[in-house]
């Protein structure tokens, strides 16, 4: 699983929306800091970005009509397993470095493998 360029997620197909959700809640719970290849870098910074990113996903997935649940708007919830993070300020949380140009257009070729073209959505429609 990747997290998408966030500049993607108001455009994101529904499957790739709701499993943007299920990662980023595995993430922030026990996944917090454990291997995988695609978002180790996640974890080289502080958890309150990857919580910013989530809110942005939850944001969407309530203006399409989904209900997550309430408790993951709470910065400092993990999830029913793991202890909460008292510590937790979104307000200086940015973009992940990662996420530049050239990740946004890997991300479009990704969901056009996929199916689904979004390079005009996003405007980098290829001339």
């Amino acid at each position: 699983m990747r997290l998408w360029h966030r500049t993607l997620i108001p455009h994101l197909p529904r499957q790739q929306l709701l499993g943007q959700h299920r990662e980023c809640c595995a993430m922030r719970g026990l996944g917090w800091g454990k291997k995988h290849a695609t978002v180790d870098y996640v974890f080289l910074y502080p958890r309150a970005w990857l919580v910013r990113y989530h809110l942005t996903v939850t944001d969407e997935m309530t203006n399409r009509g989904y209900k997550p649940a309430e408790i993951w708007h709470d910065p400092c919830y993990r999830g029913k397993r793991a202890v909460a993070d008292e510590h937790v300020n979104t307000v200086a949380a940015q973009d992940y470095p990662e996420h530049d140009q050239e990740y946004l257009i890997e991300c479009l070729e990704n969901l056009r493998e996929k199916g689904h073209d979004l390079q005009v959505v996003v405007g980098l429609d290829e001339e």
